[in-house]
């Protein structure tokens, strides 16, 4: 068994997802039935789309924490030719500050909070706790690697780790984000210890979910927009401090579908709030 296949089993098992790259830090081509995206893609893409493909296809898409599929066959050859590993730190609400020279670590010892640091061959990589949407050059030498990226597996690294902090989330609020589809909505509590009760008592998360309602059941014009700018509203307020339930987003949802609303534009609504905001959702 490779070196580069017994960690990835072993981060697997931690719950971390791996694949491996090729020589260049890359992860390997699709296989000729996904190339192109002829096989539409995996329903954690960007594009969700039916792929089920057994090779390690589409990057950070194909990233796992399943052992058997790690230690499979299809992902034998890509083992054997790998330069390395690495992991999808959104799959593993995880971010990712990568700093690229010493010019941008400079800046991020006067700017961001300390927090785990792993050495890089350039500079270094700064990981909190939480998830994002991944941006590229956000400002000059550093990239955000969260969801929909990956970052390469160098090691533990050193420090403790601390929660993902509003200035990072702000350097990607320029970079346009796009929608990702679940399946169903789901509530979205903060990383232990990392949210901020920010309505301090039941009784304004109450009232906020109840003026919600009334907002989505008093739109005259607009719905979809209006379920939108509501969903937007409550997740900016509470999605960061762990209050919110399924039952608060059952009754968002059902104030949304008794304007019309379908389920699924419910859930394009809920997701597309969720991804503007850098939320992560379990």
């Amino acid at each position: 068994m490779s070196k580069h296949l017994t960690t990835a089993l072993h981060l697997a098992a931690s719950g971390i997802p791996v694949l491996p790259l090729r020589v260049g830090k890359v992860p390997f081509g699709n296989c000729r039935r996904c190339a192109d995206n002829a096989c539409g893609g995996r329903p954690n893409m960007k594009t969700p789309g039916p792929c089920t493909c057994l090779n390690p296809c589409h990057g950070w898409a194909a990233a796992t924490t399943v052992p058997r599929i790690v230690n499979s066959t299809p992902w034998a050859r890509a083992w054997r030719e790998a330069a390395g590993v690495a992991y999808h730190p959104g799959g593993a609400d995880l971010t990712v500050v990568d700093l690229d020279n010493a010019e941008a670590i400079t800046w991020a010892r006067a700017s961001l909070p300390a927090t785990r640091t792993v050495q890089t061959t350039r500079g270094e990589h700064w990981l909190y706790r939480g998830a994002m949407q991944g941006a590229n050059a956000v400002r000059p030498g550093v990239d955000i690697k969260s969801t929909m990226a990956y970052a390469r597996w160098l090691g533990f690294g050193t420090g403790t780790m601390a929660c993902l902090p509003d200035a990072v989330r702000a350097l990607a609020v320029s970079k346009p984000s796009s929608a990702r589809r679940t399946s169903r909505a789901l509530a979205v509590p903060a990383p232990a210890g990392c949210g901020e009760c920010r309505h301090r008592t039941p009784a304004f998360l109450e009232r906020g979910i109840a003026m919600s309602e009334q907002r989505i059941t008093e739109a005259t014009s607009g719905v979809h927009n209006a379920v939108y700018r509501t969903f937007l509203a409550v997740l900016s307020t509470h999605g960061r401090c762990g209050c919110l339930t399924e039952a608060h987003v059952a009754r968002l949802f059902a104030a949304a579908q008794a304007k019309g609303e379908s389920p699924r534009h419910c859930t394009d609504a809920w997701t597309n709030a969720l991804t503007t905001l850098g939320l992560s959702h379990v």
